[in-house]
């Protein structure tokens, strides 16, 4: 099984799956125990987006020229959270309320099952 340590599971909606991401990367920034080196992937991809030279020109291709920023963007987190320390990762995952890195379930489960009832049964 792939190991998603530093992906935040999906807590229902892009929205706010992206509203997470920014919290934990922000959080993860401050954070002392992470390599200062390793902050600057997200810093660097930044001042890409800021920067006006640009890979693909915008002007010559306008999609491409955007998504080539929203990829930067995309590669820059990505890789962040990935080479964080695990342990910080997982614990600021759970600071900011992600059920997905807890191996506590934290409720009830009840075992079921289904039966299907056709019209004719009813």
């Amino acid at each position: 099984m792939a190991n998603n340590r530093g992906l935040i599971p999906s807590q229902g909606g892009a929205l706010k799956d992206l509203m997470l991401k920014i919290k934990l990367i922000l959080r993860l920034m401050a954070d002392r125990r992470v390599n200062f080196w390793i902050k600057l992937l997200p810093i660097g991809a930044l001042a890409y987006v800021i920067s006006p030279v640009d890979f693909v020109p915008g002007a010559a291709l306008p999609v491409v020229g955007a998504l080539d920023d929203v990829a930067i963007l995309w590669l820059g987190a990505t890789m962040f959270i990935q080479l964080c320390p695990p342990e910080v990762v997982a614990e600021l995952s759970q600071d900011l309320g992600d059920k997905g890195t807890s191996d506590d379930s934290g409720g009830e489960v009840i075992d079921g099952e289904v039966t299907d009832i056709s019209q004719d049964e009813k």
